[in-house]
């Protein structure tokens, strides 16, 4: 039977079925718009004081030595530390974890250090360190393992210069909560981790199913020495580079 004889108004079954497919894809496209919008409205809530502020744990976070504040370079090193300080939490004053090595649990301490800049972060500079800023961070390369690529990371050269200070973390504002937006978020999450809906989401909306791991960098044996050597240079450097 040809189909192309029938009239417009009348669909094949193919089509039937495209449309509904397409429909529930539109569908999911509006849900995925929703849940992002409510986040937003979660997120631009005012937050209000408490009557009565209560000790939450401990936080811990740099600070310049005293001897560096006295010094002549004490106020550029204070402007630094405000861009580059961290702060970690915990139920503990000591900020020890538990680890548990073969049978027996052993304690040790939790690391923290200075923020470090990957090689995006140090070219779109969103922390707006100045040039002289960018003197005292020196580039580390490191080779990983599991993904066979190479880490480049910016790190401060001299940390020696900051150091810990445990302090109570006091809970002094919460964020305002809303209900409708809880009752609307919550039931938007249980219908797609319901129905497996993530990633065909996913794959409508940001064009992958899977989660992107940011492998930005060249593996060592698809790596091209030559690449960036200027055309004018001399035949030794050539020759050097290709051994």
């Amino acid at each position: 039977m040809n189909t192309y004889e029938w009239p417009r108004c009348i669909k094949s079954a193919r089509q039937k079925r495209r449309l509904v497919k397409t429909d529930r894809d539109k569908q999911l496209i509006q849900l995925d718009k929703r849940h992002h919008k409510l986040l937003q409205q979660k997120k631009l809530l005012p937050t209000v004081p408490l009557e009565h502020p209560y000790q939450r744990g401990w936080k811990r976070f740099f600070v310049l030595r005293d001897d560096i504040r006295r010094g002549p370079k004490g106020a550029f090193y204070e402007t630094l530390l405000v861009k580059i300080n961290t702060v970690e939490y915990h139920p503990d004053r000591s900020f020890k974890q538990r680890r548990r090595r073969k049978v027996r649990y052993r304690y040790a301490i939790k690391p923290q250090t200075l923020r470090e800049f990957d090689a995006y972060s140090w070219q779109v500079n969103k922390m707006d360190l100045t040039d002289e800023e960018k003197i005292c961070f020196t580039c580390v390369e490191t080779f990983d393992v599991k993904t066979r690529q190479i880490d480049v990371k910016y790190v401060l050269t001299e940390p020696w210069r900051y150091v810990f200070k445990v302090a109570p973390h006091i809970v002094t504002h919460v964020k305002l909560l809303d209900v409708d937006i809880e009752r609307e978020l919550s039931y938007i999450t249980d219908h797609i981790d319901n129905y497996y809906l993530l990633p065909r989401i996913n794959m409508l909306t940001r064009g992958r199913s899977y989660r992107w791991k940011g492998c930005r960098y060249e593996r060592v044996k698809y790596i091209n020495k030559l690449k960036n050597i200027p055309r004018y240079s001399s035949k030794e450097t050539y020759l050097d580079l290709a051994l």
